[in-house]
């Protein structure tokens, strides 16, 4: 067989082999009884959980939509009638905690700005439930730690909404890079940007309740991806906030980048609210350039290899993430995105902050919460 041929079956094998037995598992387990499909509450009803994550729920096989959680009345019936939730499983937060009483809500979806994640995964926990809290973990290393002590504490799963972990694309950079599949020496270059025009009402631009701007919300996905792609931990790393002077924000940053060393080569990160959109992931290797681009988005990722085309195809990455954690609570297995992994982001995102703080100062890592995603080995 030829090379490129080869290779390419090579890649394409290897990524489907990292999806396919989430989904085959998933449909055999739901196949056996319906009653195994878990029943899951979304917390916070804003713009991802409607368009993304509850229409997701329509097409996961281990796990539904059993509740809600708002603080909007209008919403409670608007949700009722399209998901066919119970009334009785519309909770506000005023309520919550009655949740303990509910046996039809196995996990709670944490979909809340980002000051919010800590008390109501503290709080989920002590309900008995297992939980998955979207990104950033929390708005300090401090609140991370709590919230995973309180979990193992109830004997209840952790998972953090890393949803491109269960992307191909990203899937396969992980494998390709991790690899070292076209040589030893690597730098990744990656952006997530885009313009906003208007922060009134806007939580993300409030600093109580983002914890940070840009590189909370779309600077992890920068970090993220610069970790699972050299699969390793960085050395040291360097800040700079870019916000432009004239910026319309003035709690948190609107842009910001940032370098990060690593033992197998650099990572180049930036990420703005206040530029045209970019979305990508680069990795230049000594046999050539691989690419994302888009990378970060929720569909229509492409990738290139020095070999061609990534002939893969766009998945519902958060059904696929839902499904897969009900699949670790059947199975007790771990979740591959764990409370720990949200813990050692915000622990260098405090890092990125304090070395921006202090003119770039380079900042060492020794103390690194030492988790990876090496599903490779």
């Amino acid at each position: 067989m030829k090379r490129r041929p080869f290779i390419k079956n090579i890649l394409r094998a290897a990524t489907v082999t990292a999806i396919a037995p989430q989904l085959s598992l998933s449909q055999s387990l739901a196949s056996e009884k319906n009653s195994k499909k878990l029943g899951i509450a979304l917390v916070g009803l804003g713009t991802y959980s409607t368009d993304q994550l509850a229409p997701a729920l329509l097409e996961t096989k281990l796990c539904y939509l059993s509740a809600i959680v708002t603080g909007t009345k209008e919403k409670e019936q608007q949700w009722i009638e399209k998901y066919g939730i119970k009334k009785e499983n519309v909770y506000t937060y005023k309520n919550f905690d009655r949740i303990i009483d509910n046996d039809e809500i196995d996990i709670v979806y944490v979909v809340l700005p980002n000051s919010m994640h800590a008390e109501y995964t503290i709080r989920a926990a002590k309900a008995g439930k297992h939980v998955i809290c979207e990104k950033p973990m929390a708005t300090s290393v401090s609140d991370c730690k709590k919230m995973i002590t309180a979990c193992k504490k109830a004997n209840k799963k952790l998972s953090i909404g890393y949803r491109l972990h269960f992307d191909p694309f990203n899937d396969n950079m992980m494998r390709l890079g991790q690899s070292k599949f076209y040589g030893n020496k690597m730098t990744v270059a990656t952006e997530f940007s885009f313009n906003v025009s208007d922060i009134n009402h806007w939580w993300r631009a409030n600093k109580k309740l983002a914890g940070g701007g840009a590189l909370m919300d779309l600077g992890i996905y920068c970090l993220q991806a610069s970790i699972y792609t050299f699969g390793e931990l960085p050395l040291t790393l360097w800040g700079k906030d870019t916000t432009k002077p004239d910026s319309i924000f003035n709690e948190v940053e609107g842009s910001i980048e940032w370098e990060m060393t690593f033992p197998s080569g650099k990572a180049y990160c930036k990420t703005s609210y206040e530029s045209p959109f970019k979305s990508h992931l680069i990795l230049n290797t000594e046999k050539g350039k691989l690419e994302l681009s888009p990378s970060f988005t929720y569909d229509g990722i492409k990738g290139t290899t020095p070999d061609g085309e990534m002939e893969l195809k766009n998945v519902n990455q958060q059904a696929l993430q839902m499904d897969t954690f009900a699949q670790n609570i059947l199975q007790d297995t771990s979740s591959i995105v764990p409370g720990e992994m949200g813990l050692r982001d915000n622990y260098i995102i405090e890092k990125i902050y304090e070395s921006a703080a202090n003119h770039s100062a380079v900042v060492n890592l020794n103390d690194i919460p030492n988790i990876l995603d090496l599903r490779i080995n």
